[in-house]
């Protein structure tokens, strides 16, 4: 599965494959006609809280990633990663489009991250739950 990224405030192309909107909001100024997007999967998207709480600290990236991996682990995230991986199954690419003006870390950089580590489709019963289980868990080791 090729996996993209792109912000919301870039035209689509038709390389994209399907494109999925994975903040809880939408980017202001983009239309939902010239977004061309297959879904938009809010319930991807990080929590208010933690979201903000990244914005006032942007350099604490390796800690935003757990928590953001730690929130994955809830059900109805869990059912639209699995949603996220049949589009990407079904299209030549997946481009995972985001608002953030920081094109290298935000949450969209994560989701890339835990897709690329699944290779088959998950179960519904839980094989991607501990996937973003065992993700979250390497976020925290140390780097050397």
């Amino acid at each position: 599965m090729k996996i993209l990224l792109k912000r919301a405030y870039e035209s689509p192309s038709r390389s994209d494959g399907a494109r999925v909107l994975v903040d809880r909001l939408w980017p202001r100024g983009v239309s939902k006609e010239n977004a061309r997007l297959k879904a938009w999967l809010k319930e991807l998207a990080p929590s208010n809280e933690l979201r903000q709480w990244f914005h006032e600290r942007p350099r604490q990236w390796p800690i935003f990633r757990k928590r953001y991996l730690q929130e994955l682990a809830n059900e109805q995230a869990i059912a639209s990663l699995e949603l996220l991986h049949e589009l990407g199954e079904q299209y030549s690419a997946l481009t995972l489009v985001f608002a953030s003006r920081d094109v290298q870390y935000n949450n969209a950089v994560v989701l890339k991250e835990l897709l690329e580590g699944v290779r088959k489709p998950p179960a519904s019963s839980g094989p991607l739950k501990s996937v973003v289980s065992n993700n979250a868990k390497r976020a925290v080791r140390p780097r050397p």
